[in-house]
């Protein structure tokens, strides 16, 4: 595949490296290769696959508007934008578009998710639940996409929709932690997942562009990523 991949920061770069060595053919443009989508025109993409995008919450829906009217495919990992998802559904539809986007494209977090997701029903039997996320200190968002997740995650399959704070840290060069807590008066359940390093972020992303090729449509990568 013909890959561009937007953001030339640690997790941008680590997404080209894997696609190299995957054997796809990169592209890597960094902010300043790419003022107001000067690198997303129809011209500029006609000969791109799938544009992967890391770059930052203010900058990534016009990012994503400049692929989908250019009818090319799109994974997003950045976070932040996700109140526009409606609007960036009915586009991809409009324009008969492929579009994976994730807070996390690692798949042990996919699986952290799903424990997640059966431990939920303790908040049905007098549990109460926090959320605590770590990362490093260049993270622009807060609290993380992936705690945001989490916490809808938790809420809905638990039918609370209160409570389950986010607590968040930025500190050192942390990849990404994120603990939930529930606790009753009788005991305490922790569930974490510690990232040891950005690739499983990379691969994921990496992977989902390759399960996308030739399809259409607006997917979630927690719904897709068994079919890897």
């Amino acid at each position: 595949m013909k890959l561009l991949i937007l953001g030339r920061g640690k997790t941008g770069s680590l997404v080209a490296e894997v696609a190299a060595e995957r054997k796809h053919q990169v592209r890597v443009a960094s902010s300043k290769e790419n003022p107001a989508c000067a690198a997303l025109t129809a011209e500029a993409l006609q000969a791109i696959d799938t544009v992967i995008d890391f770059t930052t919450p203010h900058v990534v829906v016009s990012h994503i508007e400049a692929c989908i009217k250019a009818g090319k495919n799109m994974v997003v990992g950045t976070t932040g934008w996700h109140k526009e998802s409606d609007r960036v559904r009915a586009l991809v539809e409009q324009h008969g578009t492929g579009f994976v986007y994730a807070a996390n494209f690692s798949v042990g977090v996919n699986l952290f998710l799903e424990v997640a997701r059966a431990a939920a029903a303790a908040l049905r039997h007098d549990y109460s639940g926090q959320i605590f996320e770590r990362h490093h200190v260049h993270k622009k968002d807060a609290p993380s996409g992936t705690a945001i997740a989490l916490q809808r995650l938790i809420r809905e399959a638990s039918g609370q929709n209160e409570g389950l704070e986010i607590i968040s840290f930025r500190e050192g060069d942390v990849v990404g932690l994120h603990e939930v807590v529930l606790e009753s008066s009788a005991d305490r359940i922790y569930l974490c997942h510690d990232a040891k390093s950005r690739r499983g972020f990379a691969e994921g992303a990496v992977r989902a562009a390759e399960w996308l090729a030739g399809k259409k449509g607006f997917y979630e990568f927690k719904d897709v990523w068994r079919e890897l």
